[in-house]
């Protein structure tokens, strides 16, 4: 249950940006519910991470298309948290100066 929250975070980011203005957070919500589960099918040995191969054979079609970015470690495995590391990082504009820290 634990890395259920990493995925639901990565896909409320993923879709917020694209379908929040024109559809309801119900809608999200099914979406987030409906990615965790499909990690969760597609970890046919449950140990909380996909392989390429389970990636490859399961609904997740993002995962799939990502894998090797997504595994920046390089370790063959994908965890719902590198999953969110990896979307995260695709929000952050690239270039953007680091906010300046307040002095107060």
């Amino acid at each position: 249950m634990r890395h259920v929250r990493p995925l639901l975070a990565v896909c409320a980011l993923a879709l917020a940006t694209a379908t929040q203005a024109q559809i309801g957070a119900g809608y999200l919500a099914n979406q987030v519910d409906v990615a965790a589960k499909n990690f969760d099918i597609a970890d046919k040995n449950h140990d909380g991470l996909l392989t390429k191969e389970e990636a490859e054979k399961g609904p997740v079609p993002f995962i799939r298309a990502h894998f090797d970015e997504i595994d920046k470690t390089k370790r063959g495995v994908v965890s719902k948290q590198d999953v969110f590391d990896y979307v995260r990082s695709m929000q952050k504009p690239s270039g953007a100066p680091a906010p300046a820290s307040s002095s107060h």
